[in-house]
């Protein structure tokens, strides 16, 4: 008994230093910090996204700020602006090219329903027609804020899977 009671108070390392937790939370834990965004600018949505990596708003402090010229070295495409039919084929064809997991925001009216030029011949009506879409942004053109307002959310879902599924089952 006095034995128990020494270890306690020096502090040997035991029963009190444990820590559990599943691979799968870790390994999402440091996706979820360490995003690598994919520069996919189509329109005027191109610059408040360029905006959000200035001093002013720091999305370094996410951890995000190292935008990729290419596919294969990203893992989130923020599709900000209008997709046209000329453009369905590159978006699709960058999409497959990402390195799992992957993950997509649409930024602005235009990549989330065509906004005002969806009755155009040649707008596809929202990048979910093309690819799957995680977090969509709204706006005309929306502000810096509310893409970093969807960044937070898209963490959320990293984290925790099972209740973005569930969120996604109740649509």
């Amino acid at each position: 008994m006095e034995m128990n009671s020494c270890r306690e108070k020096k502090g040997i390392p035991g029963e009190k230093n444990i820590i559990l937790s599943t691979v799968e939370y870790v390994f999402n834990y440091a996706r979820m910090n360490s995003l690598w965004p994919l520069t996919f600018g189509l329109a005027c949505c191109a610059f408040e996204m360029m905006a959000v990596n200035s001093a002013r708003y720091d999305l370094s402090r996410f951890g995000y700020e190292v935008f990729r010229p290419s596919p294969r070295q990203a893992d989130l495409i923020i599709v900000a602006g209008t997709v046209t039919e000329k453009m369905k084929p590159l978006l699709k064809r960058i999409y497959e090219q990402m390195a799992e997991p992957k993950y997509v925001v649409a930024m602005g009216s235009c990549a989330i329903s065509g906004g005002p030029f969806v009755d155009s011949y040649n707008v596809v009506p929202g990048a979910d027609k093309v690819i799957p879409v995680d977090v969509y942004v709204p706006g005309c053109p929306p502000r810096p804020e509310a893409l970093i307002y969807g960044l937070m959310q898209l963490r959320k879902k990293i984290i925790n899977p099972a209740l973005a599924e569930a969120v996604e089952n109740a649509r």
